[in-house]
């Protein structure tokens, strides 16, 4: 399979170096609009740079996409109108509009279209899914140290997304009210928030993200009604608690550890090659990226009229 990565910064450089050694799988290029990235990259992966992604484009089957989040909608169009199967990186657009625009171009065509909402690839949300049954709280943080990586948006379009599509996935549920706060520490856009989500079965999430944090910590607890379970998104582990006995018995949740990355990616090359649907497809990248809008305009709403909230 001919494949290409468009946009090689600190991400994309790793998903060209994890298809570079993908069995069965020729990494025809890499495109930057920084060249000597691009070359960096290209050297490093022995493969070609290009400044232009769309020189690529008549040589590949499918391209990764990682280029910043304000160019997801321009770039994941253009190669989607020529029918090149496409992952892109999360959020899938900046806009509800843009993203019904890139679902509605691969409707009742065989073109794939993955979103890389990298933490349904974590091997231990794979095996929580086994476990999880009609949960009625969910309390999840994820707490980064600080790095000018992300300039162009917030902390919820940057890390918390990542937990709304787990919750969304996980919940099953339309949500039915937001209440979120969120602020402004060392950037233009919120550093630090927090959003209390309901949904209409009853089930409701409280959802902590920062990327200020002196420790990092990415981990989600549910409670359901016969167990609590604690999970690890960094060490792919977690415990389930169960009342047994008159007391409270412990286990492990059983979980085979990989790299979700690469799994992601790999599935995505699987997903071409037998023409099935991925794992997080347009439709599921939509949902998370409308939660975290609706999360963002409360957010806005209350920075407005602070003394209303």
């Amino acid at each position: 399979m001919r494949l290409a990565v468009i946009g090689v910064g600190v991400h994309g450089a790793r998903h060209a170096r994890a298809f570079a050694e993908m069995p069965g799988v020729e990494l025809v290029g890499v495109a930057d609009v920084d060249e000597a990235v691009a070359r960096s990259v290209a050297e490093a992966c022995r493969t070609s740079a290009v400044a232009d992604f769309q020189a690529l484009l008549d040589r590949v089957d499918a391209v990764s996409i990682a280029v910043p989040a304000n160019r997801h909608f321009e770039v994941a169009r253009a190669c989607l109108e020529r029918g090149v199967h496409v992952f892109l990186e999360k959020p899938i657009a900046e806009t509800t509009e843009q993203a019904a625009e890139l679902v509605e171009l691969v409707r009742g065509t065989p073109t794939v279209f993955q979103i890389g909402h990298v933490e349904r690839f974590n091997p231990a949300i794979t095996a929580l899914e086994r476990i999880v049954h009609r949960p009625r709280f969910i309390e999840a943080h994820r707490l980064c140290v600080y790095t000018p990586r992300i300039t162009d948006v917030g902390v919820v379009m940057d890390l918390m997304i990542h937990d709304l599509e787990v919750i969304l996935h996980l919940v099953g549920s339309p949500v039915t009210s937001v209440s979120a706060i969120g602020v402004k520490v060392l950037n233009r856009t919120e550093d630090i928030a927090n959003a209390r989500v309901e949904f209409a079965n009853g089930c409701i999430a409280n959802v902590t993200t920062s990327r200020i944090s002196p420790e990092p910590m990415r981990k989600i607890r549910l409670f359901q009604q016969d167990a609590y379970i604690s999970l690890d998104y960094r060490a792919q582990e977690g415990l389930i608690y169960r009342a047994q006995d008159g007391t409270i018995a412990r286990e492990p949740v059983p979980t085979q550890k990989g790299e979700p990355l690469r799994i992601e990616l790999a599935e995505f090359v699987e997903c071409i090659r037998r023409g099935a649907e991925p794992r997080v497809g347009g439709e599921q990248a939509t949902r998370a990226l409308e939660l975290a809008l609706d999360i963002l305009r409360d957010i806005a709403r209350r920075n407005e009229c602070p003394e209303q909230s």
